[in-house]
C-alpha cells in the first residue's frame, strides 16, 4: 500500500461500512474529517553538539465518545497521512471495544536506531514539549506504538509533569499510558496487545470448531505483539511454522519455539541469525502453507501482490491496516477469514484504558484482574462484531465498522451538534 493512499484506503473501508448500515449523512461528514492536526517542527541538540530538526505529527480524529487516544510510532515512514489513517482507525477499534476513548494518532518521522539512546530521550523530551497542551490526561493520551516503549512513554510523562504546577503534578501521571510499572504503568500492559488477539482468536475458533492444539501459523513481525502472540498461542498447542521480520524471514515445518526467538530477538535485536529455521525469501514465507497467518509488522503488507501468495485459511491482523482493499478482495474471493485489526489487536488499547483508569483511582490491579477484565471487554466487542457480520451479511472488517459507526451515530444524535 502506498503510504499516500492509506487515508484514501481508510475512507473507502468507511463508506462501504456506512453505506450499507444506511449512517447518517450529516454524522458521515463529521466522521470523514479529522478534529485537529498538528505538525510541529522542533530542534534537538545531538551527542557531537550539532542542533538537528525533527518533525512531529499528532492527528485528532474525533472525540465524542471521550479523550482522544493512540499512540506515538518514531519510524521513517511516518507522513502526515499515515498519521491521519491510524487516528481514524483508533476512533472505530476504541468504539468497537465500549470504551470511553476518541482516536488520535501521532509520531516523529525518525530512523530510531540510527540514534544513541541519550539523544532519543532529548528527542522525545522536545517533541512533548512541542506538544504541549495539545495532550493531557483528560484530552489526548499517547501511548507505545511502532519502536517507541515503556521507557519513552516515561521520558514523555517526566516532561509533561515538569509542565505542570507542583500541586498538579500528581494527578497527571495518566498522561500516558503503557508506562512502566514503577512510573504508574499497569501489569498485562506489555502482552495486552497479542493476550487480545489470542483471545479474540479463541472465540473464533470455538465458533468454527477450529482446534488451534496443533494448528500452524506464520507470523510477519516479532516485535511486541508478534512476539507476545506467539508465545500465548505456544501453550495452547498452535506450532509457529514461519517467521518474517525486517532482517528476513525463515520457516521451520517442525515448528519455532517462541520463546527462545523472543529471547534472540531481545538480545540481538532481530530474527536474524537464529538457528532454528531455515532462511527463506519473502514470497516464499509467504506461501508457507499454514493454518493461519498474523500480520503483526507495518501496514501495507497484504496487496493484490501478495494476498495471491498465502496458503492459509484464516488472517488475523495482529497490526493496524496490513491488509490494503485489493488485498483484502483476493482475500474474499479465494475464501480466507479475516479477523481485522480494529478488534483483533484492541487488547492494547482496552489494557491502556485500565491503566488510565487504575491511574484517576490511585489504584493498582493484579495481573489476573486485569486478564479478566480484558478477556470480559473483548469478548463483547468480538461478539458484537459477529453479531452485525450475521445481521448485514458482510465480512467481519465492515462489520466491525458498522458496529464502531452505530455507536457515534447513536451518541450524536443523543447529544446534537454544538451550538
Amino acid at each position: 500500500m502506498a503510504q499516500s493512499n492509506v487515508f484514501e484506503t481508510v475512507m473507502m473501508q468507511f463508506n462501504k461500512a456506512a453505506d450499507l448500515m444506511g449512517l447518517d449523512p450529516e454524522i458521515r461528514k463529521i466522521l470523514s474529517n479529522t478534529t485537529n492536526e498538528i505538525v510541529v517542527n522542533f530542534p534537538v541538540v545531538m551527542d557531537n553538539g550539532c542542533v538537528q530538526m525533527f518533525t512531529g505529527y499528532r492527528v485528532q480524529h474525533n472525540n465524542v465518545l471521550g479523550p482522544y487516544k493512540g499512540g506515538l510510532r518514531f519510524h521513517p515512514a511516518v507522513n502526515i497521512d499515515e498519521v491521519r489513517a491510524l487516528a481514524v482507525w483508533m476512533t472505530w477499534k476504541t468504539a468497537i471495544a465500549g470504551i470511553p476513548y476518541g482516536g488520535a494518532k501521532g509520531g516523529i518521522q525518525i530512523r530510531p536506531w540510527d540514534y544513541s539512546p541519550a539523544e532519543l530521550e532529548r528527542i522525545t523530551r522536545r517533541f512533548t514539549f512541542a506538544l504541549g497542551s495539545n495532550i493531557g490526561p483528560e484530552y489526548d493520551i499517547p501511548a507505545p506504538d511502532v519502536n517507541t516503549n515503556a521507557q519513552i512513554m516515561a521520558w514523555i510523562l517526566d516532561t509533561y509533569l515538569q509542565m505542570m504546577p507542583p500541586l498538579e503534578r500528581n494527578r497527571c501521571v495518566h498522561v500516558v499510558t503503557g508506562k512502566p510499572v514503577e512510573s504508574g504503568g499497569s501489569v498485562g500492559r506489555d502482552k495486552a496487545t497479542g493476550q487480545g488477539l489470542v483471545y479474540v482468536l479463541e472465540a473464533w475458533a470455538k465458533d468454527h470448531s477450529f482446534p488451534l492444539s496443533g494448528a500452524t501459523y506464520i507470523i510477519q513481525g516479532f516485535g511486541n505483539v508478534g512476539s507476545w502472540a506467539a508465545r500465548l498461542l505456544k501453550p495452547l498447542g498452535a506450532v509457529l511454522v514461519g517467521i518474517e521480520d525486517h532482517s528476513g524471514a525463515m520457516v521451520n515445518p517442525d515448528g519455532i519455539d517462541p520463546d527462545a526467538l523472543a529471547a534472540h530477538v531481545a538480545k540481538q535485536g532481530r530474527a536474524q541469525g537464529y538457528a532454528g529455521g531455515a532462511v527463506v525469501d519473502h514470497e516464499t514465507f509467504l506461501s508457507t502453507k499454514a493454518d493461519f497467518f498474523i500480520p503483526a509488522a507495518l501496514e501495507g503488507q497484504i496487496t493484490a501482490e501478495t494476498a495471491p501468495l498465502l496458503n492459509v485459511k484464516l488472517v488475523v491482523e495482529g497490526a493496524n491496516g496490513p491488509t490494503d482493499l485489493d488485498g483484502d478482495m483476493i482475500l474474499q474471493e479465494r475464501g480466507i477469514m479475516l479477523l481485522p485489526d480494529v478488534l483483533a489487536n484492541a487488547g492494547g488499547v482496552i489494557v491502556s484504558y485500565f491503566e488510565w483508569l487504575q491511574n484517576k483511582r490511585s489504584e493498582f490491579w493484579d495481573l489476573a484482574e486485569v486478564d479478566a477484565r480484558l478477556l470480559k471487554q473483548i469478548l463483547g466487542a468480538y461478539r458484537r462484531v459477529h453479531d452485525a457480520v450475521e445481521r448485514h451479511g458482510t465480512d467481519w472488517r465492515t462489520g466491525a465498522y458498522i458496529v464502531a459507526l452505530e455507536r457515534l451515530q447513536t451518541v450524536y444524535r443523543e447529544r446534537g451538534i454544538f451550538p
